[in-house]
């Protein structure tokens, strides 16, 4: 009995539990679900309405109602409670209302499920759009190495003080920001700066938060609370930044509260003064005054708008383009200037061997096989670079390799057949050497932005190599079709002034700004809106993520980090920036047909109003005006599922 019991609660447990993340799983899609059942509702009890009781037909819609209007009714009443302000939410609602008072109840359950559905979809975007906070969260260091009277003590990085003394060892990520006060390391920074190439970092150099020292151990001092970092500035800014409405959403929420106001107002008064006035009898009034209110709902009015977005959002999502919500669509075509990341956006975001120079009368083929076997040990992106140009060699060539180390911002050593070989930097191998080789031809790729990795024999350099991230295939299509438009292109990166310039040459691209950490990438996209109106953003990495959440519209490139991607209200899933122009073609045309669709929906809901208060419609007429006046919007809008 005791055996039989310990294996049923866990048994129950597990269910429970299966049960608890189904829920939750479920949660964010109930009100999506509510509008689609309650759509299905409505179009049961419109088939059998034959066929069925009338009790039972009312029934059927009175639970549409219920089901399908709750969360929105829910809402309203709540908005109207704490901005002290009617909203649509509510007007919907006294439609419906008004609609099944005279007898139209399938017309009321359809403007309940039509406001249900939009309102559903608009829900499960703002959700979506609040996880790069949390992504963000995931790459703070929780503990920290702290030196107490020569002692180690492991303390949660919270509780970091100003003037502690932290040691971080090889391929730990720092956990506040501070300075070197002894040791040197590689650190990948580039959660802080998107740059791919890590850099060297000595004594009384400063280092960030959140960054990796990737072949070193260092001791540093704490100059900064963990509350005030460079990286928690990033998280802060892209908070803030996401709480600012647009200018767009503020109008729409004033527009609101007038509408419905006029409205019932109107309703009210239409209820009597007809009566008082005009002689109508008491019942005609009142008749009249609901047809008014069925016919001024604003149906036809958002329906202008949503399904011409959700159009536009499916074709280009047909063609690897994805937004997050219809007002970024919008934005697009207002675009007068886009600023752009280096790494990753513009380039590719990973350094490649662009030039090889080798000693004259040396084996070409393996002394790179012999190069590209000592770096199979590092895991640098430079020496990947390396591995993958030597790759071929080291097929051909299986060399030998003894007793290799790595010196810490430096490069590697090894011994092969007996020789010390050497492969690192230009200090490593030393500049006297390097100047001497190929004619100094290490200082012009220097200077053309590259990165020159060397390597040596015993004493004598038996090869030179130039890297360097380039530039994307389309890059330059894709910049001269944005300047054709009248865009402006702007270049922000964190990588020193030399190489902005060269891939700034490369991509056509006329203004640059380099060295910019995220909070100055920030101040200059602020800059551009005020000088150009309308700004886009560019981006792939974690640095800018509070640029991104800045711009008028944030573009992130699909193979960018999740912050930048949560961040961003546009992503570009294949990486192409020639899909920015053909987006602003797609949000130019959807602007028309949505200006087309306002138009003519406020034209009919005038018409309808007119012609109800002049006795010509009765509300079965009214009711086709109104829904077919719907149904031909909506179809407007399905124009734009085409190429």
């Amino acid at each position: 009995m005791d055996i039989k019991t310990c294996e049923f609660v866990p048994n129950e447990k597990k269910k429970e539990e299966r049960k608890q993340s189904f829920f939750h799983k479920l949660k964010p899609h109930l009100e999506l679900i509510a509008a689609l059942l309650s759509g299905a509702i409505v179009l049961l009890a419109w088939i059998y309405k034959d066929s069925i009781p009338h009790s039972l037909f009312v029934i059927l819609h009175i639970t549409a109602f219920i089901i399908g209007g709750f969360a929105k009714a829910k809402e309203g009443i709540e908005d109207t409670i704490k901005y002290k302000e009617l909203n649509v939410e509510l007007l919907m609602i006294f439609a419906a209302i008004g609609s099944a008072m005279i007898g139209y109840w399938t017309e009321g359950a359809v403007l309940i499920f039509i406001f249900a559905l939009s309102g559903a979809l608009e829900t499960y975007t703002l959700n979506k759009s609040n996880k790069e906070i949390s992504s963000l969260m995931d790459l703070q260091p929780e503990e920290a190495t702290v030196i107490i009277d020569g002692n180690e003590k492991v303390v949660p990085a919270s509780e970091l003080q100003v003037g502690d003394i932290v040691l971080v060892r090889a391929s730990e990520r720092i956990p506040a920001d501070g300075v070197i006060i002894r040791g040197s390391s590689s650190v990948d920074e580039q959660a802080i700066t998107g740059e791919s190439i890590p850099v060297q970092r000595q004594v009384n150099e400063e280092v960030y938060a959140s960054t990796v020292a990737l072949d070193g151990t260092i001791m540093m001092e704490i100059t900064k609370p963990a509350s005030e970092t460079l990286f928690q500035k990033i998280i802060n800014m892209v908070q803030s930044a996401q709480d600012e409405k647009s200018p767009s959403q503020l109008f729409i929420e004033r527009f609101e509260g007038t509408y419905v106001k006029v409205v019932l107002i109107v309703v009210a008064v239409m209820m009597f003064l007809p009566y008082l006035l005009f002689g109508w009898s008491l019942s005609e009034s009142i008749y009249r005054a609901m047809v008014l209110l069925v016919v001024a709902s604003p149906c036809a009015l958002v329906a202008s708008i949503m399904p011409a977005t959700l159009s536009a959002i499916s074709n280009s999502a047909k063609h690897g383009v994805l937004f997050k919500g219809g007002v970024h669509i919008e934005n697009l075509s207002q675009i007068k200037a886009i600023a752009f990341d280096k790494t990753g956006t513009l380039t590719n975001g990973k350094p490649v061997v662009t030039d090889a120079y080798y000693a004259d009368g040396t084996d070409e083929d393996k002394v790179l096989a012999t190069i590209a076997a000592i770096e199979e040990e590092s895991t640098h992106p430079l020496a990947n670079a390396i591995k993958a140009y030597g790759r071929e060699a080291l097929e051909r060539h299986n060399p030998p390799i003894d007793d290799m180390r790595t010196v810490s911002g430096k490069g590697v050593t090894a011994v092969v057949d007996g020789v010390t070989w050497k492969v690192g930097n230009i200090d490593f191998a030393g500049k006297e050497l390097v100047n001497q080789f190929h004619g100094g031809i290490a200082g012009k790729l220097a200077s053309e932005g590259k990165t020159i990795v060397c390597a040596l024999a015993g004493d004598t350099i038996v090869a030179v190599f130039a890297l360097k991230d380039t530039i994307r295939d389309n890059t330059k299509d894709a910049i001269q079709m944005l300047k054709n438009k009248g865009i402006h292109p702007v270049i922000l990166t964190g990588d020193n002034e030399l190489t902005a310039k060269v891939i700034a040459d490369e991509a056509g691209i006329d203004h640059y700004i380099a060295n910019c950490l995220p909070e100055e990438k920030v101040h200059h996209v602020k800059d551009l809106k005020e000088k150009y109106g309308n700004v886009a953003m560019v981006g792939d990495g974690i640095n800018d993520a509070p640029a991104l959440a800045t711009a008028n519209t944030g573009i992130a490139m699909g193979e960018g980090t999740d912050v930048a991607l949560e961040t961003a209200d546009v992503v570009l899933m294949k990486n192409d920036l020639e899909k920015i122009t053909n987006t602003i073609d797609l949000s130019k045309r959807m602007n028309r047909i949505v200006k087309q669709n306002i138009v003519f929906s406020l034209s009919v809901i005038v018409v309808l109003i007119v012609s109800n208060f002049l006795q010509v419609i009765d509300l079965p007429l009214g009711v086709v005006g109104h829904e077919g006046s719907t149904i031909l919007v909506i179809l407007n809008g399905l124009r734009l599922l085409r190429s």
